[in-house]
């Protein structure tokens, strides 16, 4: 029933993707807190910059800034992210950037809403001692931002792993573009569509789980 699956390395297909998701949460979970920091910031420069970056980038198709990474950073530009010449590194690289650019806005705007839920007082009092906005950030109200919004952050995550199929387009040897050389070569539509949504529920859910259990308990108490 399943010899049509010899010739292909699925589990190295979904470890691509593991460490597409995992390489790009890191990212977009630093750039995303860069940019909650701006949008709160009292500067107002900072504050327009990231307000911008957010409507825009995250309103642009994925699909385009993923494509967008590979046809205008690495050919246009010369980005490449590395010394590598070997395509598959490249690429995979260039995927991560753009899946990080693309979430951060998501990571931005939930923790923007962990921010709005820090007590005013708090930061006032803070500042009162002496402490500037950087410190307050920092010390006081993100600690407090994150605890509040593992769920949301969750959620952030477990698109991202779905996101990840995008990075098909400019040749990343992950899970869907094994998926479609496979249907492509194979009388087996419904069977090998089942194995690989079976694969991203087995990413997703515990994932779903695991980070709504230590929502709950790590939940701040107002």
């Amino acid at each position: 029933m399943f010899d049509f699956l010899e010739g292909y390395d699925v589990l190295a297909a979904f470890w691509t993707t593991v460490q597409l998701t995992l390489l790009s949460a890191v990212g977009s979970l630093v750039w995303g807190t860069i940019l909650a920091g701006m949008r709160v910031s009292p500067v107002p420069l900072m504050r327009g910059f990231g307000t911008a970056y957010v409507n825009i980038v995250r309103n642009i198709p994925l699909t385009v800034i993923i494509v967008f990474t590979s046809l205008g950073l690495a050919n246009v530009f010369g980005v490449t992210l590395g010394a590598s010449d070997d395509f598959a590194t490249k690429f995979f690289r260039l995927a991560v950037l753009g899946l990080s650019a693309y979430t951060a806005t998501f990571v931005c705007e939930a923790l923007r809403s962990g921010i709005n839920t820090v007590p005013v007082g708090q930061a006032e009092a803070a500042r009162a001692i002496g402490l500037n906005f950087t410190q307050v950030l920092t010390l006081i109200v993100l600690p407090q931002a994150f605890r509040t919004v593992i769920g949301p952050l969750a959620n952030v995550l477990i698109a991202l792993t779905k996101n990840t199929t995008v990075a098909a387009a400019i040749g990343v040897a992950e899970a869907a573009a094994l998926m479609k050389t496979m249907i492509e070569n194979e009388a087996q539509l419904l069977l090998i569509s089942t194995i690989f949504a079976l694969g991203f529920v087995v990413l997703t859910l515990p994932t779903g789980l695991l980070l709504g259990w230590l929502s709950k308990r790590l939940a701040v108490k107002r």
